[in-house]
């Protein structure tokens, strides 16, 4: 575990206004980047279903989009610690833009197959983790120079990303509704960019001081080769019993959400609430919830304990949304159970993100963050090809039902003790101002 991050005293340096402008800027270039991702997810499964695709080909696209998050994630972590946090996530801003915009190019002139398809999703999606991860690890660097505790800014991160569900799910509902999921690619494409614009003018400005430094003991060391620096952040993963613990519990839990939000809630939407409109309205409850969780929760974060609070609010995140859907509820009340599930979940990965800040060694943090991450999403592509598979064989109903079941169970294992007591705080142990 690296060394706590200490609470400055009374006569500390003031706060760093270009640190903070720093860290708005990253906060703003996530929330970008994700809002793109969103409107990607609502493209790719209309635009299959506008094809004549049943339930299976949907999860089959949706495989293909998720299945990239865990390959980048657990190859490019160790790419992120080398060639510098900035620059990784400019380039995955980048490169990713100008896959996505060759989905729509290429439909609207010579033509798209259901395999290129696939092929270019898979192609889009292989940076987003990386990019991701490297905006990450440049938190706690900001985030000490800018005098913000290091809960709020996770919070704020995580926050981001749920206003750009917010603002995503809204803006892809309509787009697709409205000019079809191809021409709603160009939007996503254009995310990218301003992304990776606003990364390297604004985030640039950032002065050395605001980073942290290398570990000392580290600085003269021989240049390690990239399978050595990848088996290293395995084996920090591996050997910390917690890390183990929050891996296994997300990557049920991501498979569960990956059934429900890539396939099972598309497939209903289309079939029982007229189509991409209402899941619009939906997926942007839940991140505006959300959205609102992670700020109350970024006030109250160092007063509650961890263990507790995560555990009650995971169950509530994904349990009672999936039992209104199975039970067939009206909209009304979907909506309700799904501002809910958004409220917990806003409290959720703050306690992750500052769990893993404060127990992984700055200079392995790309590479053990994109190794969590690969872990952790592992189920995902498969959750959405099962999702599909669930909805052709046993129906909407009967897939949402088994979700809210087995995910309420999972999710109540914090409560078992044992390591998931070393997420409280240890002793004298703060976090950022």
């Amino acid at each position: 575990m690296g060394p706590p991050m200490t609470k400055p005293s009374a006569d500390a340096p003031p706060r760093d206004r270009r640190a903070t402008r720093s860290l708005s800027a990253l906060l703003t270039a996530h929330a970008i980047s994700q809002t793109g991702n969103v409107v990607t997810a609502f493209a790719i499964p209309f635009y299959v279903l506008g094809l004549g695709g049943s339930g299976v080909e949907v999860g089959i696209a949706a495989f293909f989009a998720t299945a990239p998050v865990v390959i980048g994630g657990a190859l490019g972590g160790v790419v992120v610690d080398r060639v510098g946090h900035r620059r990784a996530a400019i380039v995955a801003d980048l490169v990713s833009g100008a896959t996505v915009l060759s989905i729509p190019v290429l439909a609207l002139t010579v033509g798209l197959p259901f395999w290129a398809l696939l092929l270019l999703v898979f192609a889009g999606g292989l940076l987003d983790t990386p990019g991701q991860t490297a905006r990450r690890v440049m938190l706690p660097g900001l985030t000490a120079r800018a005098g913000v505790r290091l809960e709020r800014s996770v919070g704020l991160l995580d926050g981001s990303e749920r206003f750009a569900r917010l603002i995503g799910a809204s803006v892809a509902g309509l787009l697709v509704a409205l000019v079809g999921p191809m021409a709603a690619l160009f939007v996503n494409a254009a995310t990218f960019a301003v992304s990776a614009l606003l990364t390297w003018v604004f985030v640039a400005a950032m002065p050395a001081a605001t980073r942290q430094p290398a570990c000392p003991d580290r600085s003269d060391a021989p240049r390690t080769t990239y399978w050595a620096d990848l088996a290293e952040g395995f084996r920090f993963v591996i050997h910390d019993p917690l890390m183990r613990l929050i891996v296994g519990l997300v990557l049920i839990t991501n498979l569960f959400d990956a059934a429900r939000g890539a396939t099972l809630l598309p497939l209903y939407a289309n079939d029982r609430l007229g189509g991409a409109a209402s899941l619009g309205l939906l997926v942007a409850v839940m991140g505006g919830c959300a959205l609102v969780g992670n700020v109350a929760f970024g006030f109250v974060a160092h007063r509650v304990p961890r263990r507790l609070t995560f555990t009650v609010c995971f169950a509530l995140a994904g349990g009672p949304s999936s039992a209104a859907f199975a039970l067939g509820a009206p909209l009304p009340v979907l909506v309700a159970m799904t501002a809910l599930s958004g409220l917990a979940a806003g409290a959720i990965n703050p306690i992750l993100g500052t769990v893993e800040l404060e127990r992984v060694p700055e200079h392995m943090r790309g590479r053990v963050f994109g190794l969590i991450n690969a872990g952790a999403w592992a189920g995902v592509p498969f959750g959405a090809l099962l999702g599909g598979i669930a909805a052709d064989t046993i129906g909407l109903a009967v897939s949402f039902g088994i979700i809210a079941v087995a995910y309420t169970l999972v999710t109540l294992s914090p409560l078992t003790g044992g390591a998931w007591r070393q997420m409280e705080r240890q002793p004298g142990q703060t976090t950022g101002a």
